[in-house]
C-alpha cells in the first residue's frame, strides 16, 4: 500500500507535519539554519516523551552547534582539532531541550519536551523550532545539498516524511511591522501519519449505552489484541497499587489493566436523556494504561447531530468542517487546568462530560443505532465500535411489532370463522 494514501484520514484530509528549514547566514565552512515544526493536524499532537527527528547528511557534513535542540549522540569527532563538532554522525537523531533550560540554550518556540499541540486545539502551541548550526556544507545556494530520508516520531511510528524540496524563501517581519527580511534559502519536507504504520491493532475502543435499555454494550472482546494479556494488572490488586507501577519505560510499553478489550483508553457513549427540543449524551474517557498520563488529549467524534451541539458542559469543543457543508464532526478536548490531563490508570484516570444537542424533527430517531457515533478518534487514532447489531436497541423494536401484529391478525380471522 502507497504510504500517502495509507496516511489519508477523511476527517482531516489536509493534515501534516511540516519542517521547514530556514539558512539564515552563510559561515566559512556551511551554513546556519532555523528549523521549524509546524503540526498542523486538526486533532492529533505529539504527546510526552515528545517528537524525535532524523535526516542523513547528502555529504560529510557536521553540526557544529545546536540551540534549542541537541543531538541524542555525537558520534565520532575525533578528526577534529580544537573546536569539536555538536554532532559527527551522518545520520543525526534529535529531541528538543526540557523546560527550564539556560537562557542562552533556549530559542523560540522551543524546550517543550518534545510535545506539540494540534492545530485545531492550540494553534499557538502547535510549533516547536531550534537553530543549527552546519559546517563541512555548501556556503552557497548552488552548493547547498539537501539532507535527505527524514524520519520522524512523534513519540513512536506512524510518521513518513517525503523528501525535501526547496521553495520560495520565508520571509519575516521586523518587530516594528515596518521592515521584510527574508530567509537565504528555504526548503520544506512534509510528513503525514498513518494509524497501519502506528500499530498493527487499534489503541482504543467504544461502548454504548441509553436510558431506554438496560442493556450495556461492551468494546469487543481484544479489541486493541490481547498481546499483554499476561503481563496486565488486575484492579484493586496489590500489583495495582505497588510502589514504581506508574514510572513510565524508555520504549514507552504499556502496563494495562486486565480488561476483555485490553485497550489503554476506552470511550463510552451514554444517550442519557430525552427532551421535546433536545436530548443529551454522556461522554466519559477511561484511562486503562497505568504507565501513561496523557497531555492535551482530543477525542473526536462524527454524527449528525453534531450540527446542532447546543451546549458542553466539562470538556472545550471545536467544530470540525473537513469539507464544506458537511458539519457532523466535533473536537472535544481539556479545559486547561481542569481536565487536559487524563491520568493513568486508577480511580482518577477518566474525564467525563455531558452534551446537549437539539433536535431535527425531520431526521433525528432513536431506531437502528442513529443516537450512536459513526467514528471516534482518540489523540488522532481511530477507535474500534461494537458491531451494529450489538447495539442498545428500542424496546419496541420493529422485529417485535410484526411478529405481535401478524399474530393479532391470525387470531382475528380465526375468531371471525369460527362464530360465522
Amino acid at each position: 500500500m502507497d504510504s500517502f494514501l495509507a496516511a489519508y484520514d477523511p476527517l482531516d484530509p489536509t493534515g501534516n507535519i511540516t519542517i521547514k528549514w530556514d539558512v539564515v547566514s552563510w559561515t566559512a565552512d556551511g551554513y546556519v539554519a532555523s528549523v521549524t515544526m509546524s503540526n498542523f493536524q486538526m486533532y492529533r499532537s505529539i504527546v510526552s516523551p515528545g517528537w524525535t527527528l532524523g535526516w542523513q547528511w547528502a555529504k560529510k557534513e557536521v553540526i557544529w552547534s545546536m540551540v534549542g535542540a541537541q543531538t541524542t549522540e555525537q558520534g565520532d569527532c575525533s578528526k577534529f582539532k580544537g573546536n569539536v563538532p555538536h554532532c559527527c554522525l551522518r545520520k543525526p537523531v534529535v529531541v528538543d531541550l526540557l523546560p527550564g533550560v539556560p537562557y542562552n540554550q533556549q530559542f523560540s518556540n522551543c524546550c517543550k519536551a518534545g510535545v506539540v499541540s494540534a492545530w485545531g486545539q492550540d494553534p499557538s502551541s502547535s510549533v516547536s523550532a531550534f537553530q543549527v548550526s552546519v559546517g563541512v556544507a555548501g556556503t552557497s545556494n548552488k552548493t547547498v545539498k539537501l539532507p535527505m530520508n527524514f524520519t520522524l516520531l512523534g513519540p513512536g511510528l506512524g510518521y513518513t516524511c517525503g523528501p525535501a524540496k526547496v521553495v520560495p524563501s520565508t520571509v519575516y517581519l521586523t518587530a516594528d511591522y515596518r521592515r521584510k527580511t527574508q530567509a537565504l534559502m528555504t526548503w520544506n519536507v512534509t510528513c503525514t501519519y498513518s494509524q497501519f504504520l502506528a500499530a498493527k491493532n487499534p489503541k482504543c475502543c467504544v461502548s454504548f449505552s441509553s436510558f431506554y435499555n438496560q442493556t450495556i454494550t461492551p468494546c469487543p472482546k481484544c479489541a486493541c489484541g490481547c498481546q499483554n494479556k499476561n503481563n496486565c494488572v488486575v484492579s484493586d490488586s496489590k500489583q495495582a497499587h505497588k510502589k514504581g507501577i506508574n514510572t513510565p519505560r524508555k520504549d514507552n510499553a504499556p502496563l494495562l489493566q486486565c480488561t476483555h478489550h485490553m485497550c489503554p483508553i476506552r470511550v463510552h457513549w451514554h444517550v442519557k436523556l430525552n427532551y421535546k427540543d433536545y436530548w443529551r449524551v454522556k461522554i466519559a474517557v477511561t484511562n486503562f494504561n497505568y504507565r501513561m498520563n496523557y497531555t492535551q488529549w482530543t477525542l473526536v467524534a462524527q454524527h449528525p447531530n453534531l450540527n446542532a451541539v447546543t451546549q458542553v458542559f466539562s470538556f472545550d469543543y471545536k467544530p470540525l468542517v473537513p469539507y464544506e457543508a458537511i458539519n457532523d464532526t466535533g473536537m472535544f478536548y481539556g479545559m486547561k487546568f481542569y481536565n487536559d490531563l487524563l491520568m493513568e490508570a486508577g480511580p482518577q484516570g477518566n474525564v467525563q462530560s455531558e452534551v446537549l444537542l437539539r433536535k431535527n424533527k425531520d431526521t433525528f430517531t432513536f431506531r437502528h443505532g442513529w443516537a450512536f457515533p459513526r467514528k471516534v478518534y482518540f489523540n488522532g487514532d481511530e477507535c474500534l465500535l461494537p458491531p451494529p447489531d450489538a447495539y442498545p436497541f428500542l424496546p419496541n423494536s420493529a422485529k417485535v411489532n410484526s411478529i405481535t401484529i401478524s399474530t393479532m391478525v391470525v387470531s382475528a380471522l380465526l375468531f371471525l370463522f369460527i362464530i360465522s
